[in-house]
């Protein structure tokens, strides 16, 4: 946008409103990211594409369960439910309805390093999301009533997905043992006792404290008016104060020089295992060859372990490896569910004899290219629509301070090479700094006895833990 548009749009404003153009990144070819800020401290990233006539419109706030406390674990998830309650111009309801009946789609998500709001509009719509978005974010309504009736439903949501579900329960454990300090330790859920103690006060203090407009990003993308949007942000947004952001008092995790083993019996009939070695930070320069490594382990039916566990020994029916894209150094996370009869104990066998395999010696060529392709028609896939770009330019401004960290990414990702490979296999792939759930099957127990052993399924003595 031109120095003119902007003082002609900023002529009379008060001094939070001013739009100030800070920098224009490329996207691609034919589109570029714009960022603006407002003088309140609203950042707005826009990329337009008249492709089709529509446009995604997000709001990503620099607030998740790594921002709490003990006592207090997650508000940052509750918000994501009392957001789409009452506020002071607008009636429980109607924010859903007003969207609805211009055929817009509508959702939030909240992780450890964010919460987001997200809508896919009609690009004839754009006073109506502003509109929206602006009065959610300054005048939510937070009462007795509101609060305690979202708390119950967020305790539900715990008890079904965490509580009564096996693999839930199982990774909020593998988390918990291997981050001791580090906030992303406990559930972005939160613990049960602390949701059914929040009061409105905490609530109240979270909203003014986080949901500020120098705590958010505003990311839009598709068929709109530069300026027309510009206007109507600075209009809806503006008069918004910044909040005193508190220091972040993280807590990095110490080095770990033990294994961590857990045992713990859940109401399944076959055992599981859950494996969490240490993990880069989504930044730092091993993230992508390490999530190279874990697609030639765990990426499809022809990967290493897959292949191995699942086809050749028949010890499992499923296994899948992640690498944590945090903002803090988290996790190489694994879990494999054994089939009937299989001992927790072969699984983790396989695994390590696979995972040995990358250690000692390098991967194929072939392999590794494969694997890289792969990636990368993943990673371009997820960018074709207007929310998917959205997404990817919100996340990594959240997560890595670059928009256009999810292409950028590429790059590294072309020349990661074998020798990559190897070296971060040694560094990462450390036993005794690793965490360790074995799940037992409590309902076959009562059936009858495993069966399966280490040895049984792969001709090696048994281990122990």
């Amino acid at each position: 946008m031109g120095a003119e548009a902007l003082e002609r749009l900023n002529r009379g404003k008060a001094p939070g409103a001013q739009v100030q153009w800070v920098e224009t990144l490329t996207w691609s070819k034919e589109h570029k990211v714009e960022r603006y800020r407002l003088g309140n401290g609203l950042t707005l990233l826009l990329l337009v594409d008249h492709g089709a006539p529509v446009f995604s419109y997000q709001t990503w706030f620099s607030v998740g369960s790594r921002h709490e406390r003990p006592g207090k674990t997650g508000l940052a998830h509750l918000f994501e439910h009392l957001m789409f309650n009452e506020s002071k111009h607008l009636p429980k309801g109607e924010f859903d309805r007003k969207l609805e009946e211009c055929g817009a789609e509508s959702n939030a998500a909240t992780w450890v390093d964010w919460t987001y709001y997200h809508e896919n509009v009609p690009s004839d719509r754009l006073k109506l999301v502003v509109d929206l978005e602006a009065e959610r974010m300054a005048h939510l309504v937070l009462r007795e009533p509101q609060v305690t009736s979202e708390k119950e439903v967020v305790s539900n949501e715990r008890r079904q997905r965490v509580e009564d579900d096996v693999d839930g329960s199982v990774a909020e454990l593998l988390y918990k043992t291997a981050f001791q300090r580090h906030g992303y330790g406990w559930p972005t859920i939160g613990w049960m006792e602390d949701i059914q103690n929040f009061s409105t006060k905490d609530c109240e203090d979270f909203y003014r404290t986080y949901y500020a407009p120098n705590n958010a990003t505003i990311v839009v993308v598709g068929d709109v008016d530069r300026e027309e949007l510009l206007s109507r942000v600075q209009r809806r947004y503006g008069a918004m104060e910044a909040a005193e952001i508190p220091v972040e008092d993280v807590r990095p995790e110490p080095p770990q020089t033990e294994e961590r083993v857990v045992e713990v019996e859940k109401p399944t009939e076959v055992e599981k295992i859950a494996v969490g070695y240490r993990g880069p930070a989504l930044g730092d320069a091993d993230h992508v060859p390490l999530s190279v490594l874990n697609e030639i382990l765990f990426g499809g039916r022809a990967s290493r372990v897959h292949r191995a566990m699942v086809q050749e020994a028949e010890a499992a029916v499923d296994c899948r490896g992640w690498v944590s894209t945090f903002r803090d150094p988290g996790l190489y996370d694994i879990t494999a569910t054994a089939r009937p009869g299989i001992r927790a104990e072969a699984l983790l066998a396989i695994l390590d004899r696979e995972l040995g395999k990358v250690v000692e010696a390098p991967v194929d060529r072939t392999e590794l290219e494969r694997a890289k392709a792969r990636m990368e028609l993943s990673a371009l896939h997820g960018m074709e629509s207007c929310d998917g770009r959205a997404e990817q330019i919100g996340f990594y401004e959240v997560v890595t301070g670059d928009p256009v960290g999810a292409l950028a990414r590429l790059t590294p990702l072309r020349r990661v090479t074998v020798t990559d490979l190897l070296r971060v296999a040694r560094r990462y792939l450390v036993k005794e700094a690793r965490s360790v759930i074995l799940v037992r099957a409590a309902l076959a127990r009562r059936e009858a006895p495993l069966e399966g052993s280490v040895e049984d399924v792969t001709g090696e003595r048994q281990i122990s833990l």
